[in-house]
């Protein structure tokens, strides 16, 4: 059997850096939207903010990345719900950042991989 793959090009990363314990918030936030998979690592950051601390001390500089792929068309969607997910809006939390993928490849089922060819 000859083994073939699917190339995705329409796709985009998401990617946020946030406090560390937030990452699994915005995991579970995801699954409830049906975003099915996630990557969820450990980082640390630096900067002088975590150098000095509120009163000179240093402070934890543990960061949870979570990067998830998507399709263009539910950036917007999947950004804002990440966003809320990991109170983006609040300053010290973090950041996040959507790349646009040139080629991106996965297992797709071909029942949902029909839906998208000429047959």
């Amino acid at each position: 059997m000859k083994r073939t793959f699917t190339t995705l090009t329409d796709a985009t990363l998401i990617t946020a850096v946030v406090q560390h314990g937030y990452g699994e918030l915005i995991t579970d936030a995801l699954l409830e939207v049906g975003i099915q998979g996630a990557t969820l690592h450990s980082a640390m950051g630096v900067g002088i903010r975590e150098r000095l601390g509120a009163v000179g001390v240093a402070v934890d500089a543990e960061r949870d990345v979570v990067s998830v792929m998507v399709s263009s068309d539910e950036v917007d969607r999947i950004f804002e719900r990440i966003f809320l997910a990991g109170k983006l809006d609040t300053p010290g939390m973090g950041f996040m950042y959507a790349t646009p993928l040139m080629q991106a490849a996965t297992y797709v089922p071909p029942a949902i991989l029909a839906k998208y060819t000429d047959g």
